[in-house]
């Protein structure tokens, strides 16, 4: 093996929160082939494992994770036409945004609306990663991963991956290690239709329309820095992991009850979109009307609400992971306490609960 193993510092050198104790081993598989062989090491000697690849979905507690820490770091991606559609492979170790400007520089669509989402390509599919009306799992091919059961590498086509709203059979599980991901895309140079209000009504067009995708990505990233959920270290409303909390989907046995309990409480309309099995409501809404505005503090004003946007919990610059979780409980138990929902953290909690 080839891969590089390192005395680590803090985790907080490699999340977006700038959170999170240390490791106690650090590697850096810089190929697929040395990331199967990092994680079959650690393994044999019954070492636990993390996997790390942009940092922006990890919630790590302040004592960090006892074992090793691998971090995912083959990059890359090369078009291949299979025969049944415009293929691109891409490893799982390759920022995301940086993929989806050069599919846009090079004149491909499909992922536009995606652009600014940070991380890596391997952490996609994990909890199907969407935003402004699009998900991967539209355009997710295939993946390709190391079985940590079997020993062997496999891969599972997109009808094999349970896709839902922000999860797949990959998430909350550690036993299917991605390699590389492959995208079916667009080559006339256009985005995928635009599905969300808000982006249609910045590009200036009707629901369904499709733009070219350089378009798209422009509004995306302008909706998207409007909120600091665009990386920028001199940005403190950025020191986050993105959405912390799910949108809440309400059975639909107990959605005429809960909306009611809801318009109620508030005397308004409550926002609500279709969703598999029930009806999905808005956690930003629901947090804002629980009492909890942007920029709202929580302890000794270490972190807060995004003064952009009120489902980023952020680091203001000097927190702890145990500040940020409570802020985070306020936050959840406040909107369960008013209107009887509870909602579920997005990023991936490692050593830490809320």
């Amino acid at each position: 093996m080839n891969s590089r193993t390192t005395e680590l510092p803090k985790l907080a050198a490699y999340t977006t929160l700038r959170l999170g104790g240390p490791a106690r081993r650090f590697v850096s598989a810089v190929t697929g082939e040395e990331l199967v062989a990092a994680v079959r090491e650690a393994d044999a000697a019954g070492e636990p494992v993390l996997l790390l690849g942009g940092g922006s979905n990890l919630v790590v507690g302040d004592a960090g994770f006892d074992g090793t820490l691998v971090e995912v770091a083959n990059t890359g991606w090369r078009r291949d036409d299979d025969g049944a559609g415009h293929v691109v492979e891409v490893q799982a170790g390759q920022n995301w945004d940086a993929f989806v400007a050069a599919l846009v520089e090079a004149g491909l669509g499909g992922l536009e609306c995606l652009s600014g989402i940070p991380g890596s390509v391997g952490a996609t599919p994990i909890q199907n990663v969407g935003a402004y009306g699009c998900e991967v799992a539209e355009s997710i091919v295939s993946v390709e991963l190391y079985d940590r059961g079997t020993r062997e590498v496999r891969t599972l086509k997109a009808d094999e991956l349970g896709f839902a709203y922000r999860t797949s059979v990959l998430k909350g599980t550690d036993t299917g290690v991605v390699l590389s991901v492959r995208f079916e895309i667009r080559e006339d140079g256009l985005s995928a239709p635009i599905r969300y209000a808000e982006l249609a009504r910045t590009l200036g067009v009707e629901i369904g329309a499709r733009v070219p995708a350089a378009e798209a990505r422009e509004a995306v990233l302008k909706l998207r820095r409007g909120k600091g959920m665009v990386l920028d270290p001199a940005d403190h409303d950025t020191w986050s992991a993105g959405s912390f909390f799910t949108n809440p989907i309400v059975p639909s046995a107990e959605a005429e009850a809960v909306l009611a309990r809801i318009t109620d409480a508030v005397g308004t309309d409550v926002p609500q979109y279709p969703a598999d099995g029930g009806v999905k409501l808005s956690a930003a809404w629901l947090i804002e009307r629980a009492g909890f505005a942007k920029g709202y503090p929580g302890p000794g004003n270490r972190v807060s609400l995004s003064t952009k946007h009120t489902l980023a919990l952020t680091n203001r610059g000097d927190a702890t992971t145990e500040d940020l979780l409570a802020l985070a409980r306020e936050v959840r138990d406040g909107v369960q306490e008013r209107f009887g929902v509870r909602l579920h953290p997005e990023p991936l909690l490692i050593n830490c609960v809320i």
